[in-house]
């Protein structure tokens, strides 16, 4: 834990941290060394995580981002939701189940604010929303879905977290 420590305090005196942020990052590293005995007795995650699956981002022009991640990344459109104006990309020499040009990386859809990123999501081993709804609430949590965010929770700051 000490490089980490010292890490933010390095960039704190180089300006690059605010002290908000400084004693933000030190509350969470304190509060996981209190919580680490009590997560040792815990049994796995019930729900783990395989990777990122895709980042969900606002656009005020679907297709000028569309543009953009093409020219830049060469992803191209995998899968479109017209009435919902969602366009998802992924990269054009993938196979894999979200459609003829793969796996989808990046999720755009048009509403403000635009610039966004409104959504992350988790690929999960084995994913089952039922069990995964049962072992949110057993945490306190509220799961949810809906077009926005698909099947999610809120983290501690409200963002959500999509599972797939």
């Amino acid at each position: 834990m000490d490089p980490v420590i010292s890490d933010l305090l390095d960039r704190y005196e180089s300006g690059r941290l605010s002290r908000r942020e400084l004693v933000s990052g030190l509350s969470a590293l304190a509060a996981t060394g209190a919580a680490a005995p009590a997560l040792a007795q815990q049994p796995l995650p019930a729900m783990k995580p395989t990777g990122i699956d895709h980042v969900s981002i606002l656009a005020a022009d679907l297709q000028r981002s569309a543009d953009f991640y093409n020219r830049l990344f060469g992803l191209v459109t995998v899968s479109e939701d017209k009435k919902n104006k969602i366009l998802r990309l992924g990269p054009k020499d993938a196979t894999g189940p979200a459609g003829p040009a793969g796996h989808v990386l990046v999720s755009l859809r048009q509403e403000p604010p635009a610039g966004k990123v409104d959504h992350w999501a988790f690929k999960i081993e084995g994913f089952n929303a039922d069990k995964a709804t049962e072992l949110l609430k057993s945490q306190g949590l509220k799961p949810d879905r809906n077009i926005e965010f698909g099947f999610h929770v809120k983290d501690p700051d409200g963002v959500a977290v999509q599972m797939v």
